[in-house]
């Protein structure tokens, strides 16, 4: 819709309030006089010679009631009025029409013959402008009266509406109906009221998302937590109460205490990072380092679970520097997650590759396993928090559900993307990816 702007419409309004009466005042003088000239009337003065010549060349017929009918009825015609007085300023004759006993103008003039003053005439006129005023009169109460039903439509009522519409904002109802406007400034305040809701609604939306995501990591993390403690107290009362009374038993009743400690721990550990990396601002620790070093070392730690199942971890294109800024602990972290992910999900035998190669502006590895790969459902929850793909959440096959969560956090703090797929070659297929460090 086509807006103007305030200083357009003020423009407009002050030429209306001075156009619109001049307008009138011409329009009924032109009704009046039957002509567009704002001079003097011409029919008025011809009328006012040709009485004022009756009246001189008939001095001695002034108190003859002949004559003063023939002189009134020639001043109806002209709705004027006279007054003749004598040289001693006596009435002779006095005649005004009716409706000209107001609003008229009056002219005078002396009679004089022979270097004598016979008398003195007065004529009353009829005030022609009386109508032109009061149509010039009529058009400014016009004028104003457009203007102000004007302002009243478009500034007085879309800012009472917006008024409103704030108080409702405060109150906490979002569903507004903002005026449209059709001055600029309103709307461009229009505009901003609309992104403002926008923004509170969404904002409303992510704090009720967050509350049910909430609710779920705590009553997710209270049934992850359950499961390994109460074995944990089981095997531990067990040995309280002399159960295991071998030293065989004994032994394993401790690795099981181990396990499941070693469970809580990272339990513990991954709710923490998680907790900091979505709720708090966790500053990261950035210098310049070799991502190749840090997948290195990934691969080191995790080289004796895979060699447990027989899983070969082949490294290629790691001939290049791949230097980036970057904390080396987190991202150490979230290549741990990703390989032991893969490890978990590689079936005995199987292989993992792991790549990492710099182009122009990015440092990109993947990590491809021999595995199932990733079912449809889990491509589409992998990155959600505690989402595991097993259908039973048995500790001994899967982790919390928080690993790749938040290792697609990490890598997003660095400025990159982390994303998963299915190999054409079939397994899993992890890719991220870090911006360069230019030096």
């Amino acid at each position: 819709m086509k807006t103007i702007r305030i200083r357009k419409f003020t423009i407009l309004s002050l030429f209306i309030i001075l156009t619109l009466p001049w307008l009138f005042f011409v329009f009924a003088h032109f009704i009046d006089t039957k002509t567009l000239s704002l001079g003097k009337n011409e029919t008025q003065q011809r009328n006012l010679d040709k009485s004022i010549q009756f009246i001189e060349t008939n001095t001695k017929n002034w108190k003859s009631p002949k004559w003063q009918n023939q002189l009134k009825s020639q001043l109806k015609k002209t709705h004027m009025g006279v007054s003749i007085l004598s040289a001693s300023n006596q009435e002779v004759f006095r005649f005004i029409p009716e409706q000209n006993h107001s609003f008229k103008t009056t002219e005078q003039f002396s009679i004089i013959e022979d270097g004598q003053v016979l008398g003195k005439v007065v004529f009353y006129l009829p005030n022609l402008k009386l109508f032109q005023m009061i149509a010039a009169f009529t058009g400014l109460l016009l004028a104003f009266f457009i203007v102000g039903f004007e302002m009243r439509r478009f500034i007085l009522k879309p800012l009472e509406k917006m008024s409103l519409a704030a108080r409702q904002i405060a109150k906490g109802d979002l569903d507004v109906q903002l005026p449209v406007a059709r001055i600029t400034e309103i709307a461009e305040v229009g505009d901003g009221f609309n992104v403002m809701v926008r923004g509170l609604k969404e904002s409303f939306q992510k704090q009720i998302e967050m509350e049910e995501e909430r609710r779920f990591v705590i009553s997710s993390v209270a049934h992850d937590l359950r499961t390994p403690l109460f074995a944990l107290r089981g095997y531990l009362d067990g040995l309280d109460q002399g159960i295991a009374h071998s030293p065989e038993k004994q032994a394993k009743y401790l690795a099981i205490c181990k396990e499941k400690s070693a469970q809580l721990d990272r339990l513990v550990e991954e709710l923490f990072t998680y907790t900091k990396m979505e709720y708090l601002e966790m500053d990261l620790n950035k210098q310049l380092i070799d991502l190749k070093q840090v997948l290195q070392k990934s691969m080191d730690s995790l080289r004796l679970r895979a060699k447990q199942k027989n899983i070969s971890i082949i490294m290629n294109d790691f001939q290049d520097d791949c230097m980036i800024m970057g904390d080396s602990y987190l991202l150490e972290r979230t290549m741990n997650n990703i390989l032991d992910n893969a490890v978990r999900h590689t079936p005995i035998d199987g292989r993992i590759v792991v790549l990492c190669y710099q182009d122009k502006k990015n440092v990109t590895f993947t990590f491809q396993d021999s595995g199932p790969g990733f079912t449809s459902e889990e491509l589409q929850h992998v990155f959600d928090p505690l989402f595991r793909g097993e259908v039973s959440r048995n500790r001994s096959t899967g982790g919390v559900g928080l690993g790749l969560t938040i290792s697609q956090k990490i890598i997003r703090r660095h400025g990159g993307d982390l994303t998963v797929k299915n190999h054409t070659d079939g397994g899993a297929l992890v890719t991220g990816w870090i911006p360069i460090a230019f030096f």
